[in-house]
């Protein structure tokens, strides 16, 4: 047996504190390696199954009668209105009245100098009581030359001039009544009345202003607004189209709500009282192509005021069976209207409709669905491959965040 001996060969030191240096490197790589194995492992496994289908919210669509309302642009009017003018001519006193303020007919407005009427009133007077004693006078001379001419006492030419004198002066105190009737209204006529119950605006002439009877100056204007007129217009062809449908029985009327107009303010909020419709017009106007419609609104609060814009809800017919669509599940372009419909396969396909008019937030569907399909209304951005299977689950409607952010001031006032 041979024995070898190895020889004990220690490491240098520079090659021991080599070592040292390279071993924190070594055992990070391979623990990084083995990390990016374990990855690639995974990446590699393949996936147990597809992802589950995105839910979507839908409505399922059913048929119902929808009166069909359309939006018409108006114009308030006040029911009745009064221009104060002068009637007779004067330099204006003083206002009786304050400037925008409710006053009752009858009511003094003005007073205009009065002091050449009222001598005119009492010289009237006094020329009816010198033609009163007038007559009186030449009824006793006629009354004493009548039996005297029955005794041949006297001519009848005499008897005949005593009573035409008597005559005249009939006249002469018929006329001056009517003087006096004259002086009375002219006198009268310096103070200013109004004529109608309403609101009064603002004065157009000061104390101290010289009114003429002849311009008929005018002095303000009182308007009666407790309830307003509303004069909307609406297309010739818009009442043909609907007088066709309704003679096809494609819309019917809606019965008493037709009669019923609801006013829209500038801002968007609705007035809580409905007006009535009163009347449509029968002709078209030449210029505009329009016919013009009134309703009277109550506005006992003077929330409409006279000249404003509002716009005119009215309901004019009704959809037999119609279907009702949140506005946000029909995609309006240039080329028609479409929606999303789920099939019986979970996927949605496009659909085009025939959308009618607005009924609140929703839109009126006249053709292009079937009751108890179900349209798309919200998860549109979850659909991200066209075509593929969804899961349909009931929209609810949520409120708008504006108005929740509205709200939530007025709560915080109304708890402290």
């Amino acid at each position: 047996m041979i024995c070898t001996s190895v020889p004990n060969v220690s490491p240098s030191p520079q090659t021991l504190s080599r070592t040292l240096y390279l071993l924190p490197l070594v055992l990070a790589l391979s623990a990084t390696l083995a990390l990016l194995s374990g990855c690639g492992d995974k990446a590699a496994a393949p996936a147990g199954g597809m992802p589950p289908p995105p839910a979507v919210g839908v409505v399922t669509t059913a048929l119902s009668a929808v009166p069909l309302q359309v939006e018409l642009p108006g114009r308030v009017e006040p029911v009745r209105v009064a221009q104060v003018r002068a009637r007779v001519n004067g330099v204006v006193l003083k206002r009786l009245f304050t400037e925008g303020s409710e006053v009752k007919a009858g009511q003094a407005l003005y007073q205009i100098d009065a002091a050449p009427y009222q001598a005119a009133f009492e010289s009237a007077q006094a020329g009816l009581a010198r033609a009163q004693a007038n007559l009186a006078q030449a009824a006793a001379q006629a009354e004493r030359f009548k039996p005297l001419v029955e005794a041949n006492a006297i001519s009848k030419q005499d008897y005949v001039a005593a009573v035409a004198a008597q005559k005249v002066g009939e006249a002469d105190v018929a006329a001056a009544k009517a003087a006096v009737q004259t002086a009375k209204i002219n006198l009268d006529y310096a103070r200013v009345l109004s004529p109608i119950s309403g609101r009064i605006g603002r004065s157009l002439v000061s104390e101290g202003a010289l009114v003429s009877a002849a311009e008929a100056t005018q002095l303000a204007l009182v308007q009666q607004t407790s309830s307003v007129y509303v004069n909307f217009t609406q297309s010739s062809n818009e009442v043909l189209q609907l007088r066709k449908a309704m003679a096809n029985k494609q819309l019917r009327s809606s019965g008493e709500n037709a009669a019923l107009v609801h006013i829209v303010m500038e801002d968007g909020t609705e007035l809580p009282r409905p007006g009535k419709l009163l009347f449509t017009d029968l002709s078209v106007d030449a210029t505009s192509g329009q016919v013009t419609l009134r309703a009277e609104v109550p506005n006992g609060d003077g929330l409409l005021l006279p000249g404003q814009y509002v716009r005119v809800r009215l309901s004019q017919a009704e959809v037999p069976n119609g279907i009702l669509l949140p506005q946000q599940a029909v995609t309006r372009s240039a080329t028609g209207d479409t929606v999303l419909v789920v099939g019986a396969d979970g996927k949605p396909m496009p659909r085009p409709v025939k959308v009618g008019s607005a009924l609140g937030n929703q839109w009126v569907v006249l053709d292009g669905l079937k009751p108890g399909e179900q349209v798309i209304a919200d998860g549109f951005q979850k659909m991200f491959v066209p075509g593929a299977p969804v899961k349909p689950v009931p929209w609810t409607p949520t409120a708008a965040p504006f108005a929740a952010a509205s709200a939530a001031p007025a709560a915080s006032a109304a708890s402290r």
